[in-house]
């Protein structure tokens, strides 16, 4: 059951960070094209600028998401590293259960945030609705609040199980 958890978390991973290599390529791609339009053309894509804004809106969270894979976020440590090994493990517990609810409180205000654009029923660009490319907002803050939830109990595993992860 571990091994098979394990390789559909792998699988996951490697989706994300397609989607991420993806997004960023076609950012890339598209910003220098439009660059090259209006300089050499006096013309451009029209939805482009929209999409370009879209897109940093996607690779940034795909990006939070990819930090809080290994609590490689930005971070304050309150002296955690002055702390004996004993006490180390309950203090990164409450971080990261603190954490996870705020993530878990801006998704659910997120998710509230994308109906209401549901509901407006406006669009972003080529009949693409608005709240389809805002819909990775509560996607991530779900996403990370409960990689924090696990890492909390994983604090509290033996070594071994924590390796298999």
């Amino acid at each position: 059951m571990l091994e098979q958890l394990t390789r559909f978390r792998a699988v996951l991973l490697k989706i994300e960070d397609w989607a991420l290599i993806g997004l960023l390529l076609v950012a890339i791609i598209l910003a220098v094209l439009q660059i090259f339009l209006r300089n050499f053309f006096d013309s451009g894509i029209v939805w482009a600028d929209v999409f370009l804004r879209i897109i940093v809106l996607w690779i940034g969270m795909f990006g939070a998401m990819y930090a809080s894979r290994n609590n490689e976020h930005i971070n304050i440590e309150l002296g955690i590293k002055y702390l004996s090994d004993k006490v180390k493990p309950y203090v990164q517990a409450v971080v990261f259960l603190f954490t996870a609810i705020i993530c878990a409180i801006v998704a659910w205000y997120s998710v509230d945030f994308v109906l209401l654009e549901y509901q407006d029923n406006a669009m972003a660009f080529a009949k693409v609705p608005v709240w389809f490319t805002e819909a990775i907002i509560p996607f991530a803050f779900i996403s990370i609040s409960l990689r924090y939830l696990i890492s909390t109990v994983l604090l509290f595993l033996p070594d071994s199980t924590r390796e298999a992860k």
